[in-house]
């Protein structure tokens, strides 16, 4: 209850603040009722058991890409639900995983939680990476529904937060999950030094690398191909920047480095892929103010005659196809030292020359392995990115044996799906046990 009317006096306090971010975004107001009052399109009598696996946004989607298919592998007669946080989560879960129920995820309200898990009545819930709520988790272990966090990870600025209060954390939100299946040893030693007892930590590696098929003749990718007018025969010798999940200011620098790029390699051309759609329409007024030759792939119907300088890619879902276009890249987040940096396991898998600014503590050890086996670069500034990027181009053999190095790492550290998967076995067996006890 105490709770209960903490979130009711945020939720009064920031409601100017929301109601100017959905007026300007749309965000923060579709399904609003269903989140409040936890209303799911899921009616389960029980005649299955249920598996409930959660995605925060579009990343942690992509994550259950590999990990939902598995798991239905491995339990054909179970029901499984798939719920998101954000609207562009949903819409992707919606475009992945079109025979399964998708759901919004419920605000941390007891009312709201508990309606959600008595409709779902899940047998065992997975989240994806994080989104340990109070409230929820609460209901769960009041239900003897087990939680299973996988591909967990604790950057540092998380851990230097929940030591302040290490004990509530502990007792609020860690003593309630059954099992962590985490992506690092690091990561597992911070939740171990957090009070997390280790028979409930396993270091599964990360589902990411599993996910990265490295597959670049693929139908999407030769769609976007044909729409870019992306043609990289030897006389034309076109060759491709695709920098992804860019945040400000980020664009503003890779449009400075590659205009200066382009002078020196006239064939480059730049698809440039802004992590949050809320800023699809900033990210084209900065393209139109580079005076850069550009068109938006929202607004590609038909193939264009000719791929223009940029390609603003402002549409969700398509990223990884669009790797399978790229000579080159770079990944977002990681020059400002604000978020920690986006995935590079990605690109790596199409064996893709990646480069990323020095902030990456969200992927800290795949970042550090893909530069120890000269797979990717890590640079410190603009100036740096510039140079490493026109190293990269002017040398095709340099190019090679890097995506080469990337794509081989990638496949060195794949098998986490099947051990993230004996870890959900695992909680549920326990619980069947217990109940049966």
């Amino acid at each position: 209850m105490l709770l209960d009317l903490a979130y009711l006096a945020a939720l009064i306090f920031l409601s100017p603040w929301l109601a100017w971010r959905a007026v300007a975004t749309g965000r923060y107001r579709r399904g609003l009722a269903a989140k409040l009052f936890g209303r799911v399109a899921v009616a389960n009598r029980g005649r299955q058991p249920a598996a409930w696996f959660h995605a925060v946004s579009v990343g942690e989607v992509h994550l259950l890409g590999t990990l939902v298919p598995a798991f239905r592998a491995r339990h054909p007669g179970w029901l499984v639900v798939v719920s998101s946080t954000t609207d562009t989560g949903l819409a992707e879960a919606r475009a992945r995983f079109a025979d399964l129920p998708v759901v919004a995820w419920p605000l941390d309200f007891s009312w709201a939680v508990g309606a959600a898990l008595d409709a779902v009545r899940p047998a065992i819930v997975v989240l994806a990476e994080s989104e340990l709520w109070p409230n929820f988790l609460a209901a769960a272990k009041r239900r003897g529904v087990p939680v299973v966090v996988v591909n967990a990870r604790m950057s540092p600025r998380s851990f230097r937060r929940l030591s302040r209060v290490a004990g509530v954390a502990r007792r609020v939100l860690f003593d309630k999950v059954s099992g962590f299946a985490v992506q690092a040893e690091e990561y597992t030693e911070r939740f171990r030094r957090l009070g997390v007892p280790a028979v409930r930590l396993v270091t599964t590696g990360s589902i990411k690398y599993d996910g990265a098929s490295g597959e670049r003749d693929t139908p999407k990718s030769r769609e976007l191909a044909r729409l870019f007018a992306c043609r990289r025969d030897a006389e034309r010798g076109a060759l491709v920047w695709l920098a992804g999940s860019t945040h400000a200011p980020e664009e503003s620098i890779i449009l400075e480095v590659f205009a200066r790029l382009r002078i020196r390699f006239p064939q480059l051309h730049l698809i440039l892929v802004p992590r949050h759609p809320d800023r699809f329409e900033e990210v084209a007024r900065l393209i139109e103010r580079s005076g850069l030759p550009a068109a938006r792939r929202s607004r590609v119907i038909t193939p264009l005659a000719e791929m223009p300088a940029v390609v603003l890619l402002d549409t969700v879902g398509e990223l990884g196809a669009a790797w399978g276009l790229a000579d080159v890249g770079f990944t977002g987040g990681s020059l400002d030292g604000r978020r920690g940096g986006q995935s590079m396991i990605e690109p790596a898998g199409y064996g893709v020359p990646c480069a990323f600014g020095p902030h990456v503590w969200n992927f800290k050890d795949a970042a550090r392995r893909l530069v120890e086996v000269g797979g990717a670069a890590m640079v410190a500034d603009a100036a740096g990115l510039e140079a490493q990027l026109a190293a990269w181009l002017a040398d095709a053999g340099l190019r090679a044996r890097t995506g080469v190095a990337a794509r081989d790492l990638v496949r060195r550290q794949q098998g986490a799906t099947r051990r993230t998967l004996d870890v959900i076995d695992a909680a549920i067996g326990a619980t069947a046990v217990s109940r049966a006890a």
